[in-house]
């Protein structure tokens, strides 16, 4: 079952800036700077964005003198994805049973 949880971290991955967020923090921690550079988005439009990811536990923050580095929490994509795949499962399986409600 899809958790409150999950539900937070589908709501933050729906929006198309903050996936490729999560895509560019998955290779390596950025900080602000290199992802206005990497997006081409407004520092005030990204810290609202990291914000809502923040929020949501699918990243962490790291100061480093002067700058705050971002890190994914990839404990948060593990839960979702376990979820997913037996969701994935579920349905091949009632796909190759015919399985239907009757009206």
């Amino acid at each position: 079952m899809v958790t409150s949880v999950d539900n937070d971290i589908l709501r933050a991955l729906a929006d198309p800036l903050r996936l490729r967020i999560v895509t560019l923090l998955a290779r390596e921690a950025l900080c602000t700077t290199h992802l206005v550079e990497e997006t081409g988005a407004r520092q005030t439009n990204l810290s609202n964005h990291l914000k809502v990811l923040r929020e949501a536990g699918m990243v962490e923050t790291e100061p480093c003198g002067r700058w705050t580095y971002y890190r994914l929490r990839p404990e948060a994509l593990s839960g979702l994805a376990g979820e997913l795949a037996r969701l994935s499962v579920q349905a091949e399986e009632t796909a190759a049973s015919g399985r239907t409600r009757a009206c």
